[in-house]
């Protein structure tokens, strides 16, 4: 019997399945396959932190397929991603193993590795080791946070802030940055500052351009040139001449490759260079690290992706020194190889840096067998690797000083002397340096007298610190130690989803709702959202991983201060928060007016004061006056501009429907925005109602066109024929989310897709991912509608139209036949629940139906029959005789129903 390994991934099982061939059988766990139940009581402070475990249906039919293939077996390896979630689903799996008596007489290791490689398999392999407990008891104690904070600090935030939807340990203190980096934009008032150029042509008639930098014999400040008026006097200094040069100073600098990526690194390089948001590069980065089909083999191109280390392996560092040698020339290969440690704090340094796990197998090599996007990730990832054990780039500096009296100017430039590891690689930095290395001074010499050309007096004005994009928070919160490789995609993604924050122009922007929170949270918790305490908790939280800590020590300490906390703002009063919450958010919803009257002055009444109110759907803005003036507004800044603000009043007009004339609009409803043709009729009993579309998460409102709203309100749209079988695919808009669909096969768009763009291929390839799990048996005997098998809450069911029946326990659903199916309806079969307006309908429906049976007068059958069944009257009253005396007889209880798939 062959042993058994098991990874996380299908992608992953079927590349190393390749690898270690017969004798082993590789399964995929497919992530976790249990976790905390979502209630309250799962973790058990009182029990010394006491966890209950829970396994959905995914995660016990995984652990039966490991089950059943152990049988048999002499040794089982768990070989799940080398960090501590992938120690903790081996430590899961086992667990579960270990109940179901699976383990007999079977020997249990762990095994991990670096890279998907056959050489790095068989390494692994042949180096087993035990489970590493002090990761997984760094990843109770990081559950058991995470999961207290959850579901003991968001009662707090649902009953004293209506509203609001849930707050996280780390993302709390994420979403405290972009607040803070909000309010920082809107208390900044801009300063002005000029400077002075001057343009001079060397005695060979050579054009260069200098600075002033010293006036009256004073060195020039930033903002010493404060008006129009001083710079003028400056110019005037300047336009006198007379200047010559008084010193040319020349030196030549090193700029030194970057390190490979870490997590944090890649996120940030990609979202700059390529585009890609956090999710969609740790997406794509899995992709490369799992393994491509090259030449008929699986191989995968890239090590572990999760990593904030920058070390790697002596043999890829020589493989690399060897590839850039030969691709390039000794001169761009150094001395020595190139050792990086890492400047994170809290860095744990587990793993290598992000590289290919083949240098030679170079972008172009590998870019038919990827994905445009593929491509593009890998080709940052090659590159950047291979430049850092480069030669670092050599640049030649040249300062030129010119003055006149006690006037001086100075004149720079650079030249690239050695381009180094900028022959292949530049990091933004570099780039934006690339307009000073390109800026070539002429030949001059000390004593020279250039000729003065055109003096220039510039206005500038400072500018506010840059909302934070994806890029720039993974590395604020890096340098902060505030969460981990693994948690940074996560954490941007929850904010978004929480409506906490949107992201504009790759720019994050707090909602109202999401300032509001914060500030709650720091007024009220202000310990749990400082950046200071949450870093240090993750330190605790990495002394547990290396085994100089107890866990349930760290867990004490935490729940003892925290509950404490928790309790104080049990009395606290709803009016209390609104105060505390006025008074922190008043400069936002009410900032300075420019004639200088009251922001918070009622518009309505004239003599009432605005200000934050918290009514049962959440928070708004309304009158002191109240009841008696009943003027409110959405929680908005006043004196905004244009569509933006429109927009918050409810409504933005796009333009007209080319055909009908109609107005096509974006609104606000309860349920988010939408698009809408044409108004609401007048006449309230009138069935014409006008055509909306919700926007799909991720549209931005102030930013839709008309061309995508028409777009929208055309859905469903037809995409193609699939290629193989010749059916009609098309796109829509559904209560779950934009999705593809062909025939009565349906999935799900993926949050980087466009509804309104997906094409053919895209469309071909979610389709087969869904059509593994759902099997046609053909068309039905009676009217020829098709017959499917598929994956359901509850197990496999087989479904016809709307009818639907559970296979029996134990039979598999690539086993079931069509004779069996049909046998299964006919004996088994349930009809769908309608769900939606087709539910009211029906239940409209079948009301009427019963209404109308009610009324008509009852059959002797059924008379005798409802004379079985006490009737459900108070006890005085007695039933009728029925015509045909009969016994009454208990009747049992109705069983639960299973709910159908």
């Amino acid at each position: 019997m062959s042993d058994v390994v098991v990874v996380e991934s299908p992608a992953k099982a079927k590349t190393i399945n390749k690898y270690l061939g017969g004798g082993y059988t590789v399964l995929a766990s497919l992530g976790h396959v249990r976790d905390l139940p979502p209630k309250d009581g799962s973790v058990r402070p009182e029990q010394d932190f006491a966890m209950d475990w829970e396994a959905d249906g995914r995660g016990e039919k995984q652990i039966a397929a490991i089950a059943a293939a152990l049988k048999g077996a002499r040794r089982l390896y768990l070989a799940t991603d080398p960090d501590r979630e992938g120690e903790a689903i081996s430590w899961h799996v086992r667990a579960m193993l270990e109940a179901r008596r699976a383990l007999k007489g079977v020997e249990v290791y762990r095994i991990s590795f670096n890279e998907i490689t056959k050489n790095a398999i068989r390494t692994a392999m042949a180096h087993p080791r035990d489970l590493d407990q002090s990761l997984i008891e760094a990843y109770l104690a990081r559950r058991a946070l995470d999961y207290l904070v959850g579901f003991t600090l968001s009662p707090v935030l649902w009953r004293k802030l209506p509203g609001s939807r849930s707050a996280g340990r780390v993302q709390s203190v994420a979403l405290r940055l972009i607040c803070e980096r909000e309010a920082e934009i809107e208390t900044f008032r801009a300063r002005e500052y000029w400077t002075v150029e001057a343009d001079f042509t060397t005695p060979r008639g050579d054009p260069f351009t200098a600075r002033l930098t010293h006036l009256d014999g004073k060195r020039l400040d930033p903002f010493d040139l404060a008006d129009e008026r001083a710079a003028l006097a400056a110019k005037a200094a300047v336009a006198k001449g007379g200047f010559s040069i008084t010193a040319v100073e020349k030196k030549r600098v090193k700029r030194h490759p970057p390190p490979p990526f870490t997590t944090s690194t890649l996120q940030q390089e990609a979202s700059r260079k390529l585009g890609f948001g956090a999710q969609q590069t740790m997406r794509l980065a899995q992709q490369l690290y799992e393994g491509v089909d090259i030449g008929g083999e699986a191989v995968g191109l890239i090590t572990y992706m999760r990593t904030d280390g920058v070390q790697m392996a002596a043999e890829a560092i020589a493989a690399i020194r060897d590839h850039v040698r030969a691709a390039f020339g000794a001169d761009y290969v150094p001395a020595r190889p190139r050792e990086y440690q890492t400047k994170a704090k809290n860095a744990q340094e587990a793993h290598e840096a992000i590289r290919p796990t083949d240098i030679t197998l170079t972008p172009e090599r590998a870019a038919p067998h990827l994905s445009p996007e593929q491509r593009r990730l890998y080709e940052l990832i090659w590159k950047r690797a291979a430049a850092a054990q480069m030669q670092s780039a050599e640049l030649d500096q040249v300062s030129v000083e010119i003055a006149a009296g006690r006037t001086r100017l100075r004149a720079t430039g650079s030249t690239l002397a050695f381009d180094g590891f900028l022959k292949l690689y530049r990091e933004d930095q570099d780039e934006a340096e690339g307009e000073e290395e390109g800026r070539i001074l002429p030949a001059m010499a000390e004593g020279e007298r250039p000729a003065l050309g055109e003096v220039r007096a510039d206005q500038h004005f400072t500018q506010p610190p840059p909302r934070y994009s994806e890029a720039s928070l993974v590395k604020k919160m890096e340098e902060l130690g505030i969460g981990r490789p693994s948690t940074y995609a996560s954490i941007l993604s929850v904010l978004q989803e929480r409506a906490y924050v949107r992201l504009e122009k790759r720019r994050f922007i707090p909602e109202d709702r999401g300032r509001l929170v914060t500030a709650f949270l720091v007024s009220f918790f202000n310990r749990y959202v400082d950046t200071g305490f949450t870093a240090a908790l993750e330190e605790q939280l990495d002394d547990v991983s290396g085994g100089r800590v107890g866990w349930r020590d760290v867990m004490r300490a935490f729940w003892d201060a925290f509950s404490a906390a928790v309790e104080e703002t049990r009395d606290l009063k709803v009016s209390d928060v609104i105060e505390a919450l006025d008074r922190d958010l008043g400069p936002h919803f009410f900032p300075p007016r420019a004639d200088g009257s009251d922001p918070r002055l009622c518009p309505a009444c004239g003599s009432g004061r605005l200000g934050l109110r918290l009514g049962r759907h959440g928070s708004f803005i309304g009158c002191s006056n109240y009841p008696e003036c009943r003027y409110t507004r959405k929680l908005a800044i006043e004196g905004g501009e244009g569509d933006a603000e429109t927009l918050r009043e409810g409504m933005r007009l796009l333009g007209q429907h080319p055909e009908t004339g109609e107005d096509i609009t974006v609104r606000r409803g309860p349920y988010g925005l939408y698009v809408q043709q044409g108004e609401a009729p007048e006449d309230p009993k009138s069935k014409a109602r006008p055509k909306r579309a919700s926007l799909p998460r991720g549209m931005n409102g102030e930013e839709i066109t008309l061309a995508q709203a028409l777009g929208l309100l055309s859905l469903p749209r037809q995409i193609g024929l699939h290629p193989e079988t010749g059916e009609p695919i098309a796109a829509g808009l559904g209560r779950f989310g934009p999705y593809i669909r062909m025939g009565g096969v349906y999935a799900s768009l993926d949050r980087d897709d466009d509804v309104l763009s997906v094409g053919l291929n895209r469309a071909v390839d979610l389709l087969a991912r869904k059509l593994a799990s759902v099997r046609n048996l053909g068309p039905h005997p009676k009217d020829s509608a098709p017959i499917t098998v598929r994956k359901g809450r509850f197990g496999p069911y087989v479904q016809h139209g709307q009818m639907v029946a559970n296979l029996p326990r134990g039979m598999a659903l690539e086993e079931v036949t069509a004779e069996q199916a049909v046998a299964l309806l006919a004996e088994k079969g349930k009809v769908l629940r309608p769900r939606g307006k087709a539910a009211a309908k029906a239940n409209g429906k079948g009301a009427a139906e019963a209404r109308a049976k009610a009324a008509k007068p009852a059959a002797p059958k059924a008379a005798a029959k409802s004379a079985k069944v006490p009737a459900r009257k108070p006890a005085a009253a007695k039933a009728k005789p029925a015509t045909r005396p009969a016994k009454a007889k208990a009747v049992p209880a109705a069983k639960p129903r299973k709910a159908a798939p």
